[in-house]
């Protein structure tokens, strides 16, 4: 008996210890998920109510997108990419405090509003069938009804931490304990269909999950195999990315997926910094408040996004510019027909957002640098900057350089001073011997 009542009390002592430790795991996980959602508020991250996806997302107050001082070159970069979702998103890599993360999450205040089918998970057209999720494509094609709401266009944001099932969806565990079916719980990638996908620090980003995001950003579709579901759904999303270079380098192949890719610097100008530290302090002070004070500037933006949207249909380009392009293309040795594609693009979305319908050379010369740049081989030799010798290859092809070949171009833009010529010195004249002295044999 006594061995009997030994045994039950360390029974009972490891259950209760084991409950103490689920406790434990269940009160971490509240408070990381409070935590987690805090951030996200804070961050300007788009939350959905329950599994309400077309519910109005809430999304907390971020720095005007417009006080933004300085980094014209990102915030244009940003700014194409809304008017033409197919350029293909923007990497901004640069020092820490340069305004990457915050020039990215206050562009959710120029974002539009889309139709989407009422209480839909992947943000389903009412129209394209190429953008609606599997069950509202079968209402779609046996002509029933489909109930349509508006929303902003999402932007999601893929934590650092964040695991495959969660990037591309799982079970719903709820669902298969209380009714025994087999339910799909929607993933990031379903959540930013139709919308952007932002990935803060990417170039620490696990590679497994990169493979994930590349096949979605690829094809435009995401595939599930889980458990006995098999599932397709659109993710056709922009990619933005963001990252410190000195914390890593990024893979070749996730280079390649951005549409754009942008260097930032410090800010050293003492009137810009002043202004951004101003800014900053009164948005601290009354973030709403401050938010108000530039709607009407946000507001003309956003007028002049929508506007530009409705000219890119009409914007023309001219062959013998394509054919610069591609020129231009084949002399910085980009590898595949990408780059070309890009290019075009986003020129023609400069165009349409100022509001003309014709493309020139000056507004391919504006774009083409950060559509090139990040695309060139790497040499560990060369410390030449990519968007440098895009440029080199800009003016040879558009304004007629008499260079024969790329490496002369390259010569042109960094040619070495000549080295200083010897002064003439005059020959030194032999000391006079003394008199008396013995000079020598004849």
């Amino acid at each position: 008996e006594g061995g009997m009542m030994t045994t039950s009390r360390c029974a009972t002592t490891r259950a209760a210890r084991g409950a103490a430790r689920v406790d434990k795991r269940r009160a971490r996980a509240r408070g990381a998920g409070g935590a987690a959602s805090r951030g996200a508020a804070r961050r300007g991250v788009i939350r959905y109510a329950g599994e309400d996806s077309t519910a109005v997302n809430e999304v907390a107050t971020t720095f005007p997108f417009v006080k933004i001082v300085a980094q014209e070159e990102l915030k244009l970069a940003l700014t194409l990419n809304v008017v033409d979702a197919r350029i293909g998103g923007v990497l901004i890599m640069g020092d820490r405090g340069t305004a990457k993360s915050v020039s990215v999450r206050s562009l959710v205040q120029l974002l539009p509003e889309i139709d989407v089918v009422e209480n839909d998970a992947f943000n389903s057209s009412p129209t394209d069938p190429e953008l609606m999720g599997p069950d509202v494509r079968a209402k779609f094609n046996r002509k029933e009804a489909l109930k349509t709401t508006k929303m902003r266009v999402p932007m999601v944001e893929v934590p650092l931490g964040t695991t495959e099932d969660r990037i591309c969806g799982t079970i719903d565990i709820e669902k298969a304990l209380s009714e025994g079916t087999k339910a799909y719980d929607p993933g990031l990638l379903a959540k930013a269909n139709r919308g952007l996908l932002y990935i803060d620090e990417v170039n620490l980003l696990d590679d497994s999950l990169v493979d994930v995001v590349l096949d979605s950003a690829a094809g435009g579709w995401n595939t599930v195999e889980r458990e006995g579901i098999s599932l397709t759904h659109p993710a056709k999303f922009i990619m933005i990315g963001s990252g410190n270079p000195e914390e890593g380098e990024l893979r070749p192949q996730l280079l390649d997926r951005f549409g754009m890719a942008v260097n930032i610097r410090t800010i050293y100008d003492l009137d810009q910094r002043t202004e951004l530290v101003m800014n900053k302090l009164a948005y601290e002070k009354d973030p709403k408040g401050y938010t108000k004070e530039c709607e009407v500037e946000t507001n003309e933006l956003k007028a002049k996004i929508v506007a530009a949207q409705k000219i890119l249909p009409n914007v023309t380009l001219d062959r013998d510019l394509a054919l610069k392009i591609s020129g231009v293309c084949a002399l910085v040795n980009v590898d595949g027909l990408r780059g070309d594609i890009v290019v075009t693009r986003a020129a023609k979305a400069l165009v349409a957002f100022e509001g003309r319908d014709v493309v020139t050379a000056e507004d391919i010369g504006r774009i083409i640098g950060p559509c090139l740049s990040h695309r060139l081989r790497k040499d560990a030799m060369d410390t030449m900057d990519g968007s440098f010798k895009v440029m080199l290859a800009f003016n040879k092809i558009f304004k007629g350089s008499a260079m024969l070949n790329f490496a002369e171009t390259m010569a042109e833009g960094i040619k070495a001073p000549e080295p200083e010529k010897p002064k003439d010195e005059k020959p030194k004249e032999k000391p006079k011997p003394k008199a008396g002295a013995w000079s020598g044999l004849p």
